[in-house]
């Protein structure tokens, strides 16, 4: 097989629509969290009514987003996923509305319907991204069909890479600029931020489609089957997603014990949480940059050793006699968090053929939004029942051991599995992949399968790790 060339994600018209909207929104979600946050401790004076909003935002929606992934994608209207984005404006809108005369039940259903938009989006953002990344390596070596399959795979990682990257500075920026907003001009002005940038991606990504033909029109229940059994059928894909819920679990227990750490253990106050912060940060961007320059073939290092990185930074705050030493640690598990996630999003996109990439990415996503909530409640009974250098420690230790599990799903194989239409009628039921990513107008963008030949295809202020 010959050797792949790179292709940049930044030179398809498409890819680059999809990482706009996908940046944009990410942006915008911060000014809503920010804002939701700090109107309803404002009102309620209640740290539990801040828990239940991230429940209603998160936990909630996690139980149904496969459910409505699998809806939208049995649509073939165009403009299914620009009625997301309006959805979430309607809601945040609305939200405006009730803050001017608070009444918290209100507030946490229409947070409960705006997450659930917002994790069904994600899900189909990123399978659009992937299927629009191994359609352009396609239609670029359509003249070579032995390196198809390498340069799809180096494609979707690129394209993996490149919103990751996105993220990554969101997450430095983002939170900091909504804080600047909110105290200057109010939580109703962030949150009519947000609106605007539910509506910019709804006209950026106006025309995308994420319809997927699948044998006889397959109802929403079939094609959840069809990706259940897809999970059955990839122990893989089934180890991945199990141990990246452990891992999560960890990871997010550690949001608990930052701020009591910092200012009793560290005794560095205010100004040594923010420190703190800012190291994670620049960690994340570190391993955003990290990730885009290793290889594809580098996917089962870079799974280990990322979430390796992790624990290893919250066994350094363990142990760190001060805030600098502290800082070190923390810039070692961002750089771990900014390479962890989009490994498992790129495994787990690899693992799975081009039919089932949405619904793949919504149990990604709801694994992402269930997990954190035990690790949250963990970390919580930890750092009350012990201190926050021993809490560390046990997060620590438990996400350095789960590093081991990704040595193993490695070991069992990341090798991409065949993308073309699935014989099995208990999976696909013949499923016929005429796919292109934004409606007829653009076909040219990114060609169909058809045409190009077989191709291979929480939010919190805390330095904890994020999901992108």
């Amino acid at each position: 097989m010959s050797e792949a060339s790179p292709v940049s994600p930044l030179r398809q018209p498409a890819l680059r629509r999809i990482i706009a909207g996908y940046t944009v929104n990410r942006l915008g979600t911060w000014f809503g969290f920010v804002a939701l946050s700090v109107a309803v401790f404002d009102h309620t004076h209640s740290a539990l009514a801040v828990a239940a909003l991230l429940v209603s935002a998160q936990v909630l929606p996690a139980f149904v987003v496969p459910a409505v992934v699998a809806r939208i994608e049995a649509s073939p209207r165009a403009g299914m996923l620009s009625a997301l984005y309006a959805l979430e404006a309607i809601t945040t809108g609305a939200v405006i509305v009730v803050l001017w005369n608070f009444w918290l039940p209100a507030v946490l259903v229409l947070i409960a319907i705006d997450g659930t938009a917002a994790l069904a989006a994600s899900a189909l953002l990123r399978a659009a991204l992937a299927r629009a990344a191994r359609e352009s390596a396609a239609a670029e070596h359509a003249s070579d069909p032995g390196s198809i399959e390498a340069a799809a795979a180096e494609a979707e990682h690129r394209a993996n890479a490149t919103l990751n990257i996105a993220f990554s500075v969101t997450f430095v920026i983002g939170p900091a600029v909504a804080g600047a907003v909110v105290a200057a001009g109010g939580a109703a002005t962030a949150l009519a931020i947000d609106v605007g940038s539910f509506a910019i991606c709804a006209l950026i990504l106006r025309d995308l489609r994420p319809y997927v033909e699948e044998g006889e029109g397959a109802t929403v229940q079939a094609r959840l089957r069809a990706a259940w059994s897809h999970i059955q059928a990839m122990p893989a894909l089934r180890t991945l997603l199990v141990v990246q819920g452990i891992g999560l679990v960890f990871f997010e227990s550690a949001a608990p014990i930052e701020v009591p750490y910092a200012k009793v253990a560290l005794q560095a106050g205010d100004r040594g949480y923010g420190a703190l912060l800012g190291s994670w940060g620049v960690g994340v961007v570190l391993g955003s940059l990290i990730f885009a320059r290793l290889p594809a073939r580098r996917l089962g290092i870079m799974l280990s050793g990322g979430t390796l990185a992790v624990g290893l930074g919250y066994l350094g705050f363990s142990v760190a006699p001060a805030l600098a030493v502290a800082c070190v640690a923390g810039l070692l598990g961002g750089i771990g968090n900014g390479v962890q996630w989009a490994s498992v999003i790129s495994a787990v996109q690899r693992l799975t053929p081009e039919p089932l990439l949405g619904r793949m990415m919504g149990a990604v996503e709801a694994v992402g939004a269930l997990c954190p909530a035990v690790g949250l409640t963990f970390g919580g009974v930890l750092v009350a029942t012990s201190s926050p250098r021993t809490a560390f420690l046990v997060t620590g230790l438990g996400a350095a051991i789960t590093s081991l599990g990704f040595v193993y799903v490695a070991r069992m194989g990341l090798d991409p599995v065949d993308s073309g239409p699935e014989k099995s009628e208990t999976e696909l039921t013949e499923s016929s992949l005429r796919w292109s990513p934004f409606a007829p107008d653009e076909s040219a963008v990114v060609p169909s399968m058809a045409e190009s030949g077989r191709a291979e295809g929480v939010h919190s202020t805390s330095s904890t790790p994020q999901t992108p």
